[in-house]
């Protein structure tokens, strides 16, 4: 619905090229609309998504030797314990693969703010879907490795990280760098992205949890 908006210069692209303006014209001091905008910037997403995977596959694999080097005998199947942390890392890689093909096939301009740029295409976000994939990815992962986590943990962290996302759309539209559509395509695409993650770890990856923990 929202690419055939875009691509077929309907009703709602209208209202979003208005509502982008309105935005940048708003309040939000630009300041802080940077600061969020540059999170969706891979030098500042890739970092944080690799310290999780890091820190993911050390915490599973040392659970699975026990602290004497020996294999935990809790732990019991075939493990793919490498298999998360790894689809991870391909998860966002496979942001850039999707997003520039998209760019370049709907074409749609910037904001006014970056008119005469390099940019062949705006929809959808590269930022917006960095930032959702990173965050959203590394949150399941530490929910994923963290079994015994509370759903109030789980909750309030999912929570922080559409808290954070949409702090890093309204950035990018506040500064001028996308318009509104652009970050809800680029959310949608991580949410499809992210859906995958889930479904590859769920399906292949869960063959050695605890006793307990099932």
């Amino acid at each position: 619905m929202i690419s055939w908006q875009v691509a077929g210069h309907g009703p709602l692209r209208t209202v979003d090229e208005r509502v982008g303006r309105a935005v940048v014209g708003g309040a939000i001091p630009a300041g802080l609309a940077e600061f969020f905008a540059d999170l969706g910037n891979t030098v500042v997403a890739l970092p944080v998504l690799m310290a999780v995977v890091g820190w993911a596959l050390w915490v599973v694999w040392a659970a699975r030797r026990g602290r004497c080097g020996r294999r935990d005998p809790e732990f019991t199947g075939p493990a793919r314990w490498w298999l998360p942390p790894l689809a991870a890392a391909l998860t966002l890689a496979a942001v850039p693969a999707l997003v520039v093909p998209l760019k370049l096939w709907f074409a749609r301009p910037g904001p006014p703010q970056m008119a005469g740029g390099a940019h062949d295409g705006f929809y959808p976000s590269g930022h917006g879907a960095t930032a959702a994939v990173a965050y959203g990815v590394a949150a399941l992962l530490l929910i994923r490795v963290r079994r015994r986590t509370g759903r109030r943990t789980a909750v309030v962290l999912v929570a922080g990280v559409a808290l954070l996302n949409a702090g890093v759309g309204i950035g990018l539209v506040r500064r001028g760098y996308h318009w509104p559509l652009d970050v809800i395509g680029g959310w949608c695409l991580a949410g499809v992205l992210l859906g995958v993650w889930w479904a590859v770890c769920s399906r292949w990856a869960d063959g050695g949890v605890r006793r307990e923990d099932r």
